[in-house]
C-alpha cells in the first residue's frame, strides 16, 4: 500500500510538468501561426496593390489608344497622383458630350488620376480604392508621334526593400521613406500609332 501511494504521488507531479510543457509548445505554435497570418496579410496587400497598378496602367494605355491624335496631351512626367490635376476639367467628356481630342485627353487624365488616388471608390464618404502614396509618369515620343509609350506607376509598399532604381518616377516625392525603401514601381510599355 505504501508503494502504491508513492507511485500515485510521483505520477501527480509528473502530470503537472507534462501540462506545462504542452502549454509552452501550444503557445509557441500559436505565435508561429499568428506571425504567418501577418506575413500572409502583408503579401496579399502588396499583391493587390500591384494588380491595381497593372489595371490602372492598362486602362490609361487603352484611353490613349482610343484618342491617338492627342497623345502629346497625355504625357506627364511625375505630375500625376495626389490630386495634382485638381478639380474636374470644365468639359466632362461623357457619351452625351461632344469633345475635342484635347478635351478628352484632359478629362481622361483627370478621371484616371481620381482612380489612381482612390477618389472614384468611396465607402462611407472616405476614399477606399487606388494605391497608397501613388505617383505616375507618362512618357513617349516627342510631340506625341507614333512610337513606344510608357506608364510608370509608383506606390508605397508594406515592407522595406531595396529602392527599384530602374526608374525615378515619384522618387523625389518623399512618400516612400528613407532611401525610397518602401517605393514599388510598375512599368507598362506599348507601341501606339498616332494616326
Amino acid at each position: 500500500m505504501d508503494t502504491l501511494m508513492r507511485s500515485v504521488q510521483k505520477q501527480a507531479g509528473f502530470g503537472l510538468v507534462e501540462v506545462l510543457v504542452t502549454l509552452i509548445i501550444v503557445a509557441v505554435g500559436l505565435l508561429g501561426a499568428a506571425s504567418l497570418q501577418l506575413l500572409s496579410k502583408r503579401s496579399n496587400y502588396d499583391a493587390a496593390q500591384r494588380t491595381t497598378a497593372a489595371h490602372l496602367g492598362q486602362d490609361l494605355l487603352e484611353r490613349m489608344r482610343s484618342n491617338p491624335s492627342a497623345l502629346i496631351n497625355y504625357m506627364q512626367d511625375g505630375t500625376l497622383g495626389g490630386g495634382t490635376l485638381g478639380i474636374a476639367p470644365p468639359v466632362a467628356c461623357t457619351d452625351a458630350t461632344v469633345c475635342t481630342p484635347e478635351e478628352l485627353a484632359a478629362y481622361d487624365l483627370w478621371q484616371w488620376e481620381q482612380s489612381l488616388d482612390g477618389a472614384m471608390e468611396l465607402q462611407d464618404g472616405v476614399e477606399a480604392g487606388g494605391l497608397a502614396g501613388a505617383q505616375a509618369c507618362v512618357r513617349g515620343p516627342v510631340f506625341g508621334a507614333s512610337g513606344t509609350y510608357e506608364i510608370v506607376i509608383a506606390w508605397r509598399g508594406m515592407t522595406e526593400l531595396v529602392d527599384p532604381a530602374a526608374d525615378d518616377c515619384g522618387s523625389a516625392s518623399g512618400n516612400y521613406g528613407n532611401d525610397n525603401a518602401y517605393r514599388r514601381i510598375l512599368v507598362v510599355r506599348t507601341f501606339i500609332n498616332a494616326t
